[in-house]
């Protein structure tokens, strides 16, 4: 009688272990796939729409500055707001080859991946950005194709918000990055697939 429940004491103590490993391992396995779900969509918001953004922003910026050296002077327009005939077509050389239609790549980004913004809400800055965007658009088509003037700028000022907040948003998701992989590679268990399906050596 005691070698039976000897027997039963052991298989209930063996079973007790397994159930414990079993259960912290699929604890271990739902964490890793969070964590590698939540790398997946960090990197495609980097690859997909702050990594571009931010590149398009950092090239306005140095365009900017070439505009500003052609002028010598640190500003476009002068306080009375008017142009001399040679500068206006310096602006409007940069304004159509340059700002306008980055102002158009960085709409279409932000329209085609609002999916992937950063926190879920549309910020207030990329609003303003928008407006900026769409105002000055329409005002210079306008005067294309129906010759009526404007002020040769927007309304609606760029929007420096916009920017600083861009690029602290790729810095920010640079470094999540960054900590996702360390937690990952961290697990001893973790294995990371190569973009073609394989696995690393």
């Amino acid at each position: 009688m005691l070698a039976v429940w000897a027997a039963l004491i052991t298989a209930a103590v063996a079973a007790f272990g397994w159930f414990v490993t079993h259960w912290l391992t699929m604890g271990r396995d739902e964490k890793r796939r969070r964590t590698e779900a939540q790398l997946k969509f960090v990197e495609r918001q980097i690859e997909e729409l702050y990594g571009p953004l931010a590149a398009a922003l950092y090239e306005g910026r140095r365009t900017f500055l070439d505009l500003l050296d052609s002028l010598g002077r640190p500003y476009v327009f002068p306080p009375e707001g008017e142009l001399p005939e040679d500068e206006l077509r310096t602006w409007l050389y940069w304004a159509e080859s340059e700002f306008l239609p980055k102002n158009d790549y960085i709409k279409t980004l932000l329209k085609t991946k609002a999916h992937l913004i950063y926190g879920g809400d549309f910020p207030e800055s990329y609003v303003d950005f928008l407006d900026h965007c769409n105002s000055w658009a329409v005002n210079h088509r306008r005067w294309k194709e129906q010759q009526v003037e404007y002020s040769w700028h927007p309304k609606i000022s760029w929007s420096n918000n916009f920017e600083v907040q861009v690029l602290e948003t790729f810095q920010t998701l640079r470094r999540s990055h960054a900590q996702l992989i360390g937690n990952l590679t961290a697990d001893p268990s973790f294995q990371r697939s190569a973009p073609d399906g394989s696995l690393p050596p």
